[in-house]
């Protein structure tokens, strides 16, 4: 006879959770939660702040449910299609490539890593951008530092795998990135080549980065500051045109 595994109970009942809210359309309240899964209230309240710190759920403003969090897409994004994504954003790259004169990058978190769905390149419009799927870490990139500043649990993720990975320097610049907005890059991923990006969310969740890189000579600090705001305006411009 076949032993039956030993199940973990908490896992079993934060599995069962986050099908339950997928169940009711992404989006459940607490006592709904716990009534389908038949767990108290309180069981069901703690393990649902749990999964919103990293990230699995989240509550949005003036919301009393629970939503799916960006995680469990991002963790789907793995092995997923993100050609919906790079075509409703290309309209916004191309824009920001044409008004800088600079590369333009579209990246998305994917588990502990960041990857690149597409690229304008204004300085050679003929590069071959589909399905570049191009893969870096976190930390070290204006991309990185985005997702490491606003996608919850992902510093803890990222810690998991690689101990040491966010000194204190890392962690200096993440929080700088809460407060303006933006992250930057004076040449600490490739000599010579500085950069900025910019978070790009849906329903208040970050799902990707907009990225524009030049020449440091180009682009210097205060420039690139220029280039965050001319940047967030286009990406407020193709969110107001998708509501």
């Amino acid at each position: 006879m076949e032993n039956t595994p030993k199940l973990i109970q908490s896992i079993e009942r934060s599995a069962a959770i986050l099908e339950i809210i997928a169940q009711e359309g992404g989006a459940a309240r607490l006592q709904r939660i716990a009534s389908i899964a038949g767990i108290g209230k309180t069981t069901v309240h703690n393990i649902l702040q749990t999964l919103d710190q990293l990230g699995y759920v989240q509550r949005r403003a003036g919301d009393v449910r629970y939503h799916l969090g960006g995680r469990i897409l991002n963790l789907a994004r793995i092995a997923g299609d993100d050609n919906t994504l790079r075509a409703r954003l290309r309209p916004m790259l191309d824009a920001i490539a044409c008004e800088s004169g600079a590369t333009a990058w579209l990246a998305v978190p994917s588990g502990d890593e960041a990857t690149y769905l597409d690229i304008v390149d204004v300085a050679n419009p003929a590069m071959v951008t589909s399905g570049i799927r191009r893969r870096e870490r976190l930390e070290g990139s204006a991309v990185g530092l985005v997702f490491l500043a606003f996608v919850p649990g992902l510093g803890k993720r990222v810690l998991a795998t690689r101990a040491n990975a966010l000194d204190e320097d890392i962690r200096t610049q993440i929080e700088a990135v809460r407060t303006r907005g933006y992250a930057l890059d004076l040449e600490a991923y490739q000599s010579g080549l500085n950069g900025v990006a910019i978070p790009w969310r849906e329903n208040g969740e970050v799902r990707a980065s907009i990225c524009l890189t030049g020449s440091a000579a180009q682009f210097p600090r205060p420039r690139l500051m220029r280039m965050a705001w001319m940047m967030m305006r286009h990406a407020e411009c193709i969110a107001v045109q998708q509501c």
